[in-house]
């Protein structure tokens, strides 16, 4: 039997209420099929760690991470900590330290859900982000502060390397897809980055002959996003792009407690990352009312990249049964359900399919490719 080592990462506020059903419904998917198991080691790594200790993790937090096969990620992020020290001394060392330069969000309406647009369209598109470089580079400066000419630089950073990695992957989930890919650019503005990541990208679609590629200004993707979310496939974009572009793709199709995220090492040199990206939610902290769909879902991403695809198409189709059948809802979908309650009626309904036999495993949960 294989067997899964699994860094838990709970975070802050809602983070631990959702990973705890994703846990437990990733458990049930692995007694259910018993081809594989999980082992789990929890790490308390958080704001309020920081609040004790002045560290959002210890300096050895990497090597600690670096013989896992996966880090499951709940969420960062509290009132009494600034979001630059939460981010930039956990999640984001992460991404980039362990070479996680694809971030993978997919955005799918759901049966049951209804999203903010009253079109009824199909809409089912990946979004792949370049995850390490780009706009969040970390690389700037603030001069004379606290006086009146006090001023900040912030450098964007763009390689060849760096963008030919993330369109690679992009290039390879179309051709598992529908063949169609988006490039978000800004070229009319950004007349030195934009340019050079149209042309690296390209240059590199002659590799790619089977897939149609177009270009689109990122304000007008947005309004695409929008208007006719229906036509897209695969979209790339830069690192702050992306960040903006997949929000908006959560919105358009139910909201952020449907919105999975898969931060992905394609070389497996290091671990992967697998998190739900609704934020920590402190309004809401502690009431279990908090959607687990997105952290389930996002475990559904987890089992794709560990190879276990039937495994991950019994549990997405799960989710889509619950959704369908809208006899559990979550406030955010419209119900009074609590946190546990979705998670339990996942379970249950993953329970039916492998009573049934169900055999369909062509379920294509985000894009993940190896």
């Amino acid at each position: 039997m294989k067997t899964y080592r699994i860094a838990l990462i709970p975070g802050d506020g809602i983070g631990p209420e959702v990973i705890a059903q994703g846990v437990r419904a990733l458990e049930a998917t692995a007694a259910l099929d018993r081809g594989f198991r999980f082992l789990w080691e929890s790490f308390s790594w958080s704001c309020s760690e920081y609040l004790h200790t002045g560290r959002m993790m210890p300096k050895d937090g990497l090597k600690q991470l670096r013989g896992f096969d996966a880090i499951y990620f709940g969420a960062v992020g509290a009132p009494s900590v600034p979001d630059h020290v939460s981010v930039w001394e956990l999640i984001l060392p992460i991404r980039q330290q362990f070479e996680q330069y694809i971030n993978l969000r997919p955005a799918r309406k759901l049966m049951g859900v209804q999203g903010p647009l009253v079109r009824q369209d199909a809409i089912d598109f990946v979004v792949v982000r370049e995850n390490t470089e780009g706009e969040y580079a970390n690389i700037g400066g603030l001069l004379h502060e606290g006086l009146p000419e006090e001023l900040a630089v912030q450098t964007s950073v763009f390689t060849k390397a760096g963008i030919t990695r993330a369109a690679r992957y992009a290039f390879e989930v179309a051709q598992s897809r529908h063949h169609r890919l988006t490039v978000a650019t800004k070229s009319n503005a950004m007349n030195y980055a934009m340019p050079f990541w149209d042309r690296v990208i390209r240059e590199l679609s002659s590799e790619y002959p089977d897939v149609t590629v177009d270009l689109y200004h990122v304000d007008a993707l947005a309004t695409y996003f929008v208007a006719r979310p229906h036509t897209l496939d695969v979209v790339l974009a830069s690192n702050l792009f992306g960040d903006i572009l997949t929000d908006l793709g959560a919105a358009v199709v139910g909201g952020l407690g449907l919105a999975p995220s898969a931060n992905i090492n394609p070389t497996r040199h290091f671990p992967s990352m697998f998190e739900p990206v609704h934020g920590s939610a402190p309004d809401i902290a502690g009431k279990g009312i908090a959607n687990p769909l997105a952290a389930i879902w996002s475990g559904v991403l987890m089992l794709e990249f560990l190879g276990e695809n039937s495994a991950a198409a019994r549990l997405m189709t799960a989710v889509e049964q619950v959704l369908a059948a809208g006899k559990t809802r979550t406030p955010d979908l419209g119900g009074s359900d609590g946190t546990e309650a979705m998670g339990t009626a996942v379970i249950q309904a993953l329970t039916s399919l492998y009573d049934e036999g169900d055999s369909k495993t062509g379920f294509y949960a985000g894009g993940v490719v190896s």
